[in-house]
């Protein structure tokens, strides 16, 4: 994945697994990080050896730089999407438009991610209909 990827601020990237198109907003803070990038290279994350990394490669990495942060075993690359997803549940997003920025095809896979984000909107949701309906006394 590299600038190749990106076109009027929409970074466009087929997934491995299920050949999905998957087209995401690139976000003001990600577009500052990428412009700070050395841009001699295809892909934005390149091994020691100035090479693209592998999947497996990068995951490798990854945990590496958890381990060398201090972080407990469980934390991984995959788990970027999981916390992209409950970060856009949290957001109030839809299931749909979580859908769209990760290429999942179902709901089912979302929902897998978001059950827990979802739940505490739902929740807060509910507290906020509460409070309204016991200041006025009704419904508002």
């Amino acid at each position: 994945m590299g600038r190749q990827h990106i076109r009027d601020g929409i970074l466009s990237i087929r997934q491995q697994k299920n050949g999905a198109l998957v087209e995401i907003p690139i976000l003001s803070e990600l577009q500052e990080a990428l412009e700070a990038m050395p841009a001699d290279n295809l892909t934005f994350l390149t091994t020691e050896y100035g090479k693209p990394f592998t999947a497996a490669g990068f995951g490798n990495w990854f945990r590496q730089q958890c381990n060398a942060a201090g972080l407990p075993i469980g934390y991984s690359a995959h788990g970027l999407r999981k916390t992209a997803a409950t970060r856009l549940a949290d957001a109030g997003c839809t299931d749909h438009e979580i859908m769209a920025w990760g290429g999942w095809e179902t709901l089912k896979e979302v929902q897998r991610y978001t059950k827990a984000a979802n739940r505490k909107r739902l929740a807060q949701s509910g507290r906020e209909k509460l409070e309204t309906r016991t200041r006025t006394g009704k419904p508002e």
